[in-house]
């Protein structure tokens, strides 16, 4: 009975480090001056991984369908933006990626994680 235990609790364990960490979603890329739409519901945002070009403003509408308070607001650390998200009320965040390279973006308590990668 323990040896079955223990096979749940190590199975379990690897689960969640592969869905918290290990797991990355497919990018969607931006391909033109459109917004793109993120839904936040279910404690994600989706898509959780956007491409977008360098050196150019991108326009994400975020929609919050979460009455989470964990999803209030949408924060991108390493570009110095943030929002606030309304239930069911679009919200347009302009972000500007510097570089080539990964920024992440997350909820107030960073459960919810996206990542916009620069191209």
């Amino acid at each position: 009975m323990d040896v079955i235990v223990n096979i749940v609790g190590i199975t379990l364990i690897a689960v969640i480090v592969w869905w918290f960490w290990l797991a990355k979603p497919v990018a969607r890329r931006v391909s033109s001056a459109q917004a793109i739409e993120i839904v936040v519901a279910d404690g994600t945002y989706s898509p959780a991984r956007i491409e977008v070009p360098t050196g150019r403003p991108t326009t994400l509408r975020f929609i919050r369908k979460d009455p989470s308070p964990c999803a209030e607001q949408v924060i991108f650390h390493d570009l110095d933006v943030s929002a606030a998200l309304s239930l069911d009320d679009p919200v347009e965040v302009s972000v500007t990626v510097p570089r080539q390279g990964e920024y992440t973006f997350t909820c107030q308590m960073q459960m919810y994680r996206g990542t916009l990668v620069g191209v």
